[in-house]
């Protein structure tokens, strides 16, 4: 059975990763997703390698892992928007789409003739969502903006990183484009929102998300627990804020990570380690005392983890309920048994490499399955047939 917006087109125009983020989880839920590139350039993160993907006979393609990470599942059409011709094509397009996506500057669409109000007039059930660093409107609305600065301006690495003065303190950004990564997600709530909405108004919409927006959104509890007490959170490291014992945890052979989420694991977390006694200790009985206390709490706990390995405390917590891990990298990630049964890592056919891996949707439907069958397309790969489906030859309109 198709995926369940198999009856949905999506057109493009966003570049980098937090648009294409969203696109490409809209491809994956069978929507058609039309991808327009610069003629000759392709998207931005086509250069932003290495690494790049190796052809059959092992030599690097122009594909990297950068751009081939949020582009699956798309059609590319290589247009030049500053060509008249080429900019009617993209009406067109608007003409018969759905939902649009764009991360343009604040007022470049609309200058070429294909902003909000323009392709609302040749299609007023569009859905077009406006994604910039600060929004449509403010004072910094004109600003560019990267992840990683939005990542500290937003409040994010205030909180992320070791407290100043221990070793490897100060502040840190995610690993991952993270604000890039929420802002395609939002981006998608917010579009299929729209799409649900039309079905009850028959009109589209105008969505103006902006990253700092999704930014300061994100801050979630932290930025309520300052709101209600004042104090201004810092960076903890691995401590979480609010429960405890949540932190790293250095093992005889390594480390794991140890997350009890109330009192009932705790007492189960004190019966692993031998200190069942200190379930009952009313310094550490609940998880409000136990995060007042939680200095005297760590000092027995490294002296007490410190005798077993990785392996030992992970299963001996598993068997007794309780979350624990290792710090998996990468390379561990993909070996583990259930991400291996999830099937969160697959092979898809691609026209340079014989194959692409691709780390999929973790989205499951029972009555309409994903297909993953389409790699992140060539520069301009699906050119001759959109254009032919539309009537055009080339880049004529």
């Amino acid at each position: 059975m198709p995926g369940p917006l198999s009856h949905v087109r999506v057109l493009d125009l966003s570049r980098i990763m937090a648009g294409p983020w969203s696109g490409q989880i809209l491809a994956d839920l069978g929507a058609d997703v039309i991808k327009i590139e610069r003629a000759g350039a392709g998207d931005d993160t086509r250069h932003w390698g290495p690494p790049f993907l190796k052809d059959s006979d092992g030599n690097k393609t122009r594909e990297s892992g950068y751009y081939l990470s949020v582009n699956r599942g798309k059609r590319s059409v290589a247009l030049d928007l500053k060509d008249p011709r080429d900019l009617e094509v993209v009406k067109a397009l608007a003409a018969e789409s759905d939902i649009l996506l764009e991360n343009f500057k604040t007022g470049t669409l609309d200058r070429m003739g294909l902003g909000y109000e323009a392709l609302k007039a040749v299609n007023p059930q569009l859905i077009y969502c406006s994604i910039t660093g600060f929004g449509l409107s403010g004072p910094m609305a004109n600003d560019a903006a990267y992840d990683f600065m939005i990542q500290g301006l937003g409040g994010l690495m205030s909180v992320t990183g070791g407290p100043d003065g221990e070793p490897g303190g100060g502040p840190q950004k995610v690993g991952v484009p993270i604000i890039d990564i929420m802002t395609g997600m939002y981006a998608t709530i917010g579009v299929l929102a729209a799409l649900a909405n039309r079905t009850q108004t028959g009109l589209g919409d105008h969505i103006d998300l902006a990253m700092l927006d999704v930014s300061v959104a994100m801050l979630a509890n932290q930025a309520m627990n300052y709101l209600v007490s004042g104090t201004v959170p810092t960076r903890r490291g691995n401590k979480h804020p609010n429960i405890q014992p949540q932190n790293v945890y250095p093992v005889s052979d390594g480390y794991i990570v140890l997350a009890v989420g109330n009192d009932g694991q705790f007492r189960k977390f004190a019966e692993v380690i031998g200190r069942a006694g200190l379930a009952d200790d009313e310094r550490f009985a609940t998880n409000a005392a136990r995060v007042t206390n939680l200095p005297a709490l760590e000092e027995i706990l490294v002296a007490e983890l410190a005798k077993g390995t990785i392996a030992h405390w992970v299963a001996a917590f598993a068997e007794a309920g309780v979350p624990s891990g290792p710090i998996n990298t990468i390379d561990r990630v993909f070996e583990e048994a259930q991400v291996k049964h999830r099937q969160m890592l697959r092979e898809i056919p691609h026209p340079l490499s014989g194959t692409v891996p691709q780390v999929v949707s973790p989205l499951n439907f029972a009555n309409a399955p994903l297909a993953f069958d389409k790699a992140p397309p060539l520069l301009g790969e699906h050119t001759h047939e959109v254009l032919a489906a539309l009537g055009l030859k080339g880049g004529e309109a």
